[in-house]
């Protein structure tokens, strides 16, 4: 395992944190380092959240470091596409919930890394910006494809087309963070979300992920709705669901199994 990402597990939360100062900057082991890490995770059935951030107080990560592609060896650059992509695609399909505490800039692959988890906290000093296009590049990751969801297509298109950098206070106001907290303070109300959802059951948090995620598939509401219906009752093949609701008759807290 890479010293690229760090990775801490309390109780049923793992912490993963980009460790690569002074900047944080994303290279091709760490990349590789974060894919093998949220799939061995997806098969630790023992952790249920998982929280994301950076080493340091200036940065969450700055992205890709341009020497990279300061050569315009387009292999390179295919190979780096193609690793940007699984990373963080995998990130996105963490089973569990996913918190980013972006405890400074996140610029590039830095906001696409947070925009690819299910909820983000920003400290007050964060900012935030896709400013590929300004260096020849373009949002390899994520970045066109999520933000538009995130914000809207106008400031999206201010955002990635005219390079716009926004604070943290903006980033809350148009949807890009779900709360903005003092410096020094994200990783703690990261954990605090995660451990919420560590009370829910890991069951039933998998595929209500997976349906809120279908929203973005242009589904119709009619599938949509048959698509709640049926994962509803598979959850009728689950050790949680019968924890869950006899938990609750019971009138004790309920003690998962995720599965």
């Amino acid at each position: 395992m890479s010293d690229l990402i760090q990775l801490e597990k309390r109780g049923h939360i793992a912490v993963l944190t980009i460790n690569n100062p002074p900047a944080n900057t994303w290279t091709r082991d760490s990349l590789i380092a974060l894919t093998n890490i949220v799939k061995e995770l997806n098969e630790d059935r023992n952790i249920f959240a998982l929280v994301m951030t950076g080493q340091g107080e200036k940065f969450y990560s700055a992205g890709a470091d341009l020497k990279t592609f300061a050569d315009g060896d387009k292999a390179r650059a295919n190979e780096m596409a193609q690793l940007f992509g699984e990373a963080f695609s995998t990130l996105g399909r963490f089973r569990g919930v996913s918190i980013a505490a972006v405890n400074g800039y996140a610029m590039g692959g830095g906001l696409e890394c947070a925009m690819a988890c299910d909820i983000r906290i920003a400290e007050e000093h964060a900012q935030m910006a896709l400013p590929e296009a300004g260096v020849g590049l373009l949002p390899c990751a994520g970045g066109t494809q999520n933000l538009p969801w995130l914000v809207g297509e106008g400031w999206a298109k201010r955002m990635i087309l005219c390079g716009e950098r926004v604070k943290a206070d903006t980033a809350l106001r148009i949807g890009l963070v779900e709360e903005v907290v003092p410096t020094g303070q994200s990783l703690d109300k990261a954990l605090e979300l995660a451990e919420m959802a560590c009370k829910q059951s890991p069951s039933s948090t998998a595929r209500c992920k997976t349906l809120v995620m279908s929203a973005r598939d242009g589904r119709s509401h009619d599938d949509a709705w048959r698509m709640e219906r049926e994962l509803f009752v598979e959850l009728f093949s689950t050790e949680d669901q019968k924890e869950g609701v006899n938990a609750f008759l019971d009138k004790r807290k309920p003690e998962w199994k995720n599965r």
